[in-house]
């Protein structure tokens, strides 16, 4: 299973741990990720994404999954964002005022 945010495409990232003595050695930074299952509204199911704990919070920020696609840039998702953002896209039929 990849370590990869499902919406934002977050990776792992690479550094050094350094000791008291300045000596560096190769570590990994994770992102923190979490099963998650959001309900949206435009396709009336409940969709389960493995997100970090950042995007879970800029969903809650933008008060629904749907309206965080709509408002997310496609270039700033992950390729399994971009296609639950068309997803959303065509249930929805277009843009309604309310998310817009």
């Amino acid at each position: 299973m990849a370590r990869r945010c499902a919406l934002l495409g977050t990776r792992p990232q690479s550094g050094h741990n350094v000791s008291h003595s300045n000596r560096k050695t190769n570590r990994r930074f994770e992102p923190n990720l979490q099963r998650v299952t959001f309900y949206s509204d435009a396709l009336k199911r409940p969709v389960p994404l493995r997100v970090t704990t950042r995007a879970i919070r800029s969903v809650q920020k933008h008060g629904s999954i749907d309206r965080f696609l709509v408002e997310m840039d496609a270039a700033k998702l992950a390729p399994e964002g971009v296609r639950l953002k068309r997803r959303v896209h065509r249930a929805l039929g277009g843009l309604p005022t309310s998310l817009r």
